[in-house]
């Protein structure tokens, strides 16, 4: 069960006591001031939480850890084999695991001590990095190790996540699920940003061998967390020797469940439709009559403001409408999106791509919100998987959309159309479903 405090105990009063406690207690007494409003992110669940604390603090080292390492896998495969195909071919090898252990991972997740599972996936990547590291300093340089890596690290990642989401409601109360959303977005954009510029250095510096051993140390800080976290078996866990049959009750529970598909539906709307990142080198170029430096900043953009979004997202966790909170963000992603493909300055595309960013932070806390307080704990894990297919299918789509309709088009016709195709979209979903704009936390149904 997740934490309670004073605060819970007195919303399980009725109304009226706690209005006619309100009045007496301000009776004769000056008003007292109503709270400033909160700009930067809440701290409140890593001053309350101590196994929340370990475990942001470790996930937030280990990202940046495995940063430095998708960067250097990446430059050593390039320069083992001069291909950029080959270099391609990393994401292949990771987007495969990531899909079928995804769902597998969900489905265990709900069916064992989730602390357990989070555990020994953490040790598994934790191997995986030494693995990495005693093949440099054995001087082997092959191109299939390197890759089995990387599939192996996606298998691990994809069964840690839904165990690690599931989590988190079961350590904190339900008012701080956005709070804590917020800092754990923050925790993935700081290793997308810093990772890689600190792998680029080290590996310049010192070689691959020390970007593997950096990682291999900070994944400590993981492991640690999830070893001092206490036991967390599921509240009714299901059969643990049918695990087809556990994905396959996920999925049927989510095709009853209207709100839960709405933060899949709008976050496909978002990635599938308006996501031109495999547009950047061309954009780079040709409206910005830049380079690969260029590139660098069209991608780092996003990511940065998806950063500041956390950062600055205090005001979060007084919304209650998440639902039209989702939806006017990937409202704001899209229209941000089809700016950029009208823009011809560099400086203003960085600012319309970076403001897409920080509404994608905004989505993704309230979506990831609702599928921890609506979800039923005994799906928490399954329903996690889920998220984690459409978040490693989603994007990997749109660019082939967008790189298919910039090929046949132009690449402003496929940025603007696809940022306005997403407005319209996720508008039709918001009239369709009026139960989702409906949404309100304080009665978050599924």
């Amino acid at each position: 069960m997740a934490a309670t405090g004073p605060s819970d105990a007195r919303r399980s009063l009725p109304s009226a006591v706690t209005e006619t406690a309100g009045t007496a207690g301000t009776a004769g007494t000056a008003e007292e001031p109503a709270p400033r409003p909160r700009i930067f992110a809440d701290l409140t669940p890593l001053r309350t939480s101590p196994h929340y604390r370990r475990l942001w603090f470790g996930n937030t080292v280990s990202w940046i850890g495995q940063g430095m390492t998708a960067l250097a896998v990446s430059l050593q495969v390039y320069d083992i084999t001069g291909s950029a195909f080959s270099v391609g071919l990393i994401g292949f090898c990771s987007f495969l695991p990531l899909v079928v252990f995804g769902l597998y991972g969900g489905a265990v997740a709900d069916t064992v001590d989730r602390r357990k599972l989070g555990l020994a996936s953490s040790a598994g990547s934790f191997a995986l990095s030494v693995a990495l590291v005693a093949a440099t300093v054995a001087g082997v340089e092959q191109v299939g190790l390197l890759y089995a890596i990387v599939a192996l690290q996606a298998a691990c990642f994809a069964v840690n996540a839904p165990a690690r989401s599931s989590m988190i409601a079961r350590l904190l109360p339900a008012e701080q699920l956005p709070a804590a959303n917020a800092l754990n977005s923050m925790t993935s954009t700081t290793g997308t940003l810093v990772g890689p510029m600190l792998g680029g250095l080290i590996v310049g510096w010192w070689g691959y061998r020390a970007a593997y051993t950096v990682d291999a140390v900070t994944f400590t800080a993981s492991l640690y967390a999830m070893w001092r976290l206490p036991s967390m078996l599921p509240e009714r866990a299901g059969d643990a020797g049918d695990k087809r049959a556990s994905v396959a009750d996920g999925l049927r529970f989510l095709g009853t469940r209207p709100n839960l598909r709405m933060t899949f539906f709008t976050d496909l709307c978002a990635m599938v439709l308006a996501h031109p990142r495999a547009l950047f080198p061309v954009v780079a170029v040709v409206w910005f009559g830049g380079d690969a430096k260029t590139t660098g900043l069209l991608v780092a953009a996003p990511a940065l403001g998806a950063l500041l979004g956390g950062v600055f997202s205090g005001w979060l966790g007084r919304i209650r409408r998440h639902g039209l909170a989702v939806l006017l963000a990937v409202a704001c992603w899209g229209t941000a999106i089809a700016l950029f493909g009208l823009t011809r300055q560099l400086w203003l595309g960085l600012i319309f791509l970076a403001l897409a960013g920080a509404a994608d932070t905004t989505s993704m806390v309230f979506r990831n919100t609702m599928l921890q307080a609506a979800v039923p704990d005994e799906m928490r894990g399954r329903l996690q998987g889920v998220f984690i297919v459409v978040v490693a299918g989603g994007p990997r789509l749109g660019d082939f959309l967008a790189g298919s309709v910039a090929d046949l088009t132009s690449p402003g016709l496929a940025v603007t159309g696809g940022g306005i195709a997403c407005v319209v979209a996720v508008s039709l979903l918001g009239l369709r479903w009026r139960g989702f704009v409906r949404y309100d936390a304080k009665n978050p149904q599924p």
